[in-house]
């Protein structure tokens, strides 16, 4: 397991090192830097991290309780290889989940706040025209997270999150497969927003889960080369 260029972005927190030092690992899940399958060590995470043992063997355990990451039997650790089935239970929590935070938040996205977004689409845009797979990973989380934060709903937040870290190291290998991420369903949220139009951005949220989840569910599926 290895990262380009590690730093210790520890000692520039201001969170404690424990809380830091499991957001990063887990940022590197959830952006790419991490596939499936691979081998996660406590030596490549410390090296990667440039954090002390004890803190990235608590973020390690923190992320296999959440099953963001998945013990073997014989005791190694590993980022899950999702089955068909646990794409469909994502699918299905999602769907129940986001489109309600995204209709939550509405009343409480001012101009200013949709102009953010629009500017973090337009990033996402330059992203995807680079081939740049973590920042278009990164972007969209944003996206999306900008949204459902402003829905102040914290249990249904906390969910997402896991559900979101569950999913992200599978949306890279999409993406990298495919070559494209397929049409940029952001606008339409976007316009509904603008509009204060509940259904159209409701709409709007389900179809760019289900995009990204059919791509996920599509890989599985091919066959190996």
């Amino acid at each position: 397991m290895s990262t380009p260029n590690p730093a210790p972005l520890i000692a520039s927190s201001r969170l404690p090192v424990h809380e830091a030092t499991y957001r990063r690992l887990r940022d590197m899940m959830l952006f790419g830097e991490l596939a499936p399958g691979q081998k996660v060590t406590l030596q490549g995470v410390t090296q990667a991290l440039g954090a002390g043992m004890t803190p990235v063997r608590e973020a390690i355990r923190r992320l296999t309780a959440e099953g963001a990451l998945t013990l073997h039997e014989n005791r190694r650790i590993s980022v899950p290889v999702l089955t068909a089935a646990q794409v469909d239970e994502l699918a299905f929590a999602r769907l129940m989940l986001e489109p309600d935070l995204a209709e939550r938040a509405l009343a409480r996205l001012d101009a200013d706040a949709i102009d953010r977004l629009a500017m973090i689409d337009a990033g996402i845009d330059r992203a995807i025209a680079a081939g740049d797979v973590q920042g278009y990973l990164a972007g969209n989380h944003l996206f999306h997270f900008t949204i459902y934060e402003a829905a102040q709903a914290e249990i249904l937040l906390s969910v997402t999150h896991s559900l979101w870290l569950r999913s992200g190291p599978s949306l890279r290998v999409v993406v990298e497969e495919g070559g494209s991420v397929g049409p940029d369903l952001h606008k339409g949220a976007l316009d509904a927003m603008r509009r204060g139009d509940t259904a159209d951005l409701r709409a709007a949220i389900d179809a760019d889960i289900r995009q990204g989840l059919d791509r996920v569910r599509e890989s599985l599926l091919a066959p190996v080369p």
